[in-house]
């Protein structure tokens, strides 16, 4: 099995983000990949997927997340036996909008079959955490459910 990191971004946290998560991933051959870039087609449910989603606008998807999602929406793969977990960013100062972009793409996913594990991460833009250090914090938890 391999880690496919998989990040949609509209101002390129979500890739710094993937970039981290996959350093701590190295020992599970973690290969870091923009959803700009990433087919429907190209999902192999024997992967274990970290989604890396930021939030948008009025809590839409970011524009990098798109076209992978509308490609979920209208292939609709059955995604049985794919195993992903999530990591979001947003913002608190939009309380009723809060990482619903990682929402919307965990919803989607699980609605094709997919079970997502470990906690979704949603890290807080207005916090003095650093995006990167949350993420290497939650990818070492991870680290853990990959080896059992």
């Amino acid at each position: 099995m391999s880690v496919v990191v998989l990040f949609g971004s509209e101002t390129g946290t979500a890739e710094e983000v993937a970039d981290k998560i996959a350093e701590v991933l190295v020992d599970h051959d973690a290969e870091v990949r923009d959803m700009l870039e990433y087919e429907v087609s190209d999902i192999d449910t024997d992967d274990f997927h970290v989604i890396i989603c930021s939030t948008y606008g009025e809590g839409e998807l970011p524009t990098g997340a798109e076209p992978f999602y509308e490609g979920l929406v209208e292939e609709t793969p059955d995604l049985t036996g794919l195993r992903f977990a999530l990591f979001g960013l947003g913002d608190r100062l939009y309380e009723e909008t809060f990482n619903r972009g990682g929402e919307i793409m965990a919803q989607k996913l699980i609605e094709l079959g997919a079970q997502q594990v470990h906690e979704h991460a949603r890290h807080d833009g207005s916090s003095n955490i650093k995006p990167k250090a949350q993420a290497e914090e939650w990818a070492q938890e991870l680290t853990g459910l990959l080896a059992g």
